[in-house]
């Protein structure tokens, strides 16, 4: 895995855990992060499986949250419901391998996330939007990442949204 730092003239390093102690020849350390389940929009919602952030590591270089999420049985749990939120210095990246999302926000952009599809949400300076698996989705499975804009507003990018096919979604 390859990950970048949060040095100006960030360098790419191999992050590769070395025995006894995962630790590195160079003395870099390696952290093996364990994702947790946290319900997506309340209690009875779905569940998705959190690796950042955690208490120890809200970071990796840009990347503030990391969620991977089913397979989900929609009939089960009812499928993603999220309701219209705000996010402002920050872009998503979702990823379905399964099912369908509906995504509205308040830039008047309306998607159908389809499987292999990668959906880009910038929220620059500010944007609240709601995701929904559609009636016909029985099985959702997908990944968000986020990434964290700087905190200087003026740095930001604008506010954006785009939907990008991708080439294979058959393994995640």
């Amino acid at each position: 895995m390859h990950v970048s730092n949060l040095e100006i003239d960030p360098v790419e390093t191999d992050c590769v855990p070395t025995p006894p102690a995962h630790s590195r020849p160079d003395g870099l350390a390696v952290e093996i992060l364990t994702a947790r389940d946290v319900p997506l929009g309340g209690p009875r919602a779905m569940t998705v499986h959190r690796t950042l952030p955690q208490r120890q590591r809200s970071l990796i270089g840009a990347w503030c949250f990391l969620d991977h999420y089913g397979p989900d049985d929609v009939s089960v749990t009812g499928g993603m419901d999220v309701p219209p939120h705000p996010h402002t210095g920050l872009q998503t990246a979702s990823w379905l391998f399964t099912g369908t999302i509906e995504h509205r926000d308040t830039k008047g952009n309306h998607a159908m996330v389809l499987p292999g599809e990668l959906n880009l949400m910038t929220a620059g300076h500010g944007i609240a939007h709601t995701e929904v698996s559609t009636p016909d989705t029985t099985v959702l499975h997908g990944v968000q990442l986020w990434i964290a804009y700087p905190t200087t507003p003026a740095k930001r990018p604008a506010t954006s949204h785009i939907t990008h096919p991708l080439r294979s979604c058959e393994r995640a």
